[in-house]
C-alpha cells in the first residue's frame, strides 16, 4: 500500500517570486514530521501545497498514490485533516458547533447531521479533550482551549493525514506540551500521519519523530531530530550561532543561540 504523503519534486512559488523547489519527502502513518526553518522559507506554503490550496508549479503531492490535485474538496477532506492556528475562529459558535463542522464531507447538499455524525463528533470532543468545553462559546475560550476544539474538527473528519501550521505559536507552555503529546499521541497510538510545521526546535526535538530543514528555497536536510537539528546545519539556515546540548531530562536535543 502507498504511504500516506509522498511530496515528488515538489515546486511552489506565487507570480512574483519562488518560494521552494524541488521538495521531496514521505509521512508515514505513525509519524510525526516537523518542517522547520526560518521566518518566510516556505512552511507555510508546503502545508498549502500539501492540502491542495496551493497548486505546485512542478513535481506532485500523493495521498495514498493519488495526485491531490484530481481529489474534490470533499474527497481530500475526507483524507486530509488541516489544523490552522487559532486566530479566526468564529467567536459565536460553541466547541461543538465547530468540532462538528469536522462532519461536513461526509453530508449532502443541505443535509442536516445524523446520528452517526453526533457520535463521531462527541468521539471527537472526547480524543481532544475537549468535551468539557462543548457548550461554551469560542469566543470564551483561551488560545490553547480552542487550538484544542480545532485538533476535535480534524478528528470529526475521520481523515488519516494531519497538517498543522504552527499550532502552538502564541500558547503558553502548558499548552505547547498538551497540544503537542496530543499530536504525537494521534500519531503513534491511532495511526495518524502527522506533519506540522513548527517555530520552536525544542518542541521539534521533543516532539517529532522526523525533521525536514527548509533554507534558501529548498529542503536542506532531513532525518530523526539527531541527524538534521545540528549546529552547522542550523547556523547556515538561520544565518546565527547555534549550540547543540543534549537535554537533561529527555536526552535530546537541546538547541541554543549564541
Amino acid at each position: 500500500m502507498s504511504a500516506p504523503l509522498v511530496l515528488s519534486e515538489i515546486s511552489l512559488g506565487y507570480p512574483d517570486r519562488m518560494v521552494l523547489a524541488d521538495v521531496s519527502l514521505t509521512v508515514e502513518s505513525g509519524e510525526v514530521f516537523a518542517v522547520v526553518g526560518p521566518n518566510g522559507v516556505g512552511k507555510s506554503s508546503l502545508i498549502k501545497a500539501v492540502s491542495g490550496i496551493l497548486p505546485c508549479q512542478r513535481g506532485q503531492v500523493d495521498v495514498y498514490g493519488v495526485p491531490v490535485s484530481e481529489l474534490n474538496p470533499a474527497q481530500r477532506a475526507r483524507q486530509i485533516a488541516v489544523v490552522p492556528q487559532a486566530t479566526h475562529v468564529p467567536p459565536a459558535f460553541t466547541a461543538r458547533q465547530v468540532v462538528a463542522m469536522g462532519r461536513t464531507p461526509y453530508l449532502g447538499w443541505l443535509e442536516r447531521e445524523g446520528p452517526d455524525d453526533r457520535v463521531k463528533t462527541d468521539a471527537a470532543l472526547e480524543r481532544s479533550g475537549t468535551l468539557a468545553l462543548a457548550g461554551r462559546r469560542m469566543g470564551e475560550l483561551s488560545g490553547g482551549e480552542q487550538q484544542s476544539v480545532l485538533i476535535g474538527r480534524a478528528l470529526a473528519q475521520d481523515a488519516s493525514i494531519m497538517l498543522l501550521d504552527e499550532p502552538t505559536s502564541h500558547l503558553d507552555l502548558r499548552h505547547q506540551d498538551r497540544i503537542l503529546k496530543l499530536v504525537r499521541t494521534l500519531a503513534h497510538d491511532q495511526g495518524m500521519a502527522v506533519l506540522i510545521a513548527l517555530h520552536d526546535l525544542n518542541l521539534v526535538a521533543r516532539f517529532a519523530d522526523r525533521v525536514g530543514l527548509l533554507s534558501d528555497g529548498s529542503l536542506r536536510k532531513q532525518g530523526d531530530p539527531r541527524q538534521v537539528l545540528t549546529p552547522k546545519d542550523l547556523a547556515a539556515a538561520y544565518g546565527i550561532e547555534i549550540r547543540v546540548l543534549e537535554h537533561p531530562v529527555y536526552g535530546t536535543p537541546l538547541v541554543l543561540t549564541g
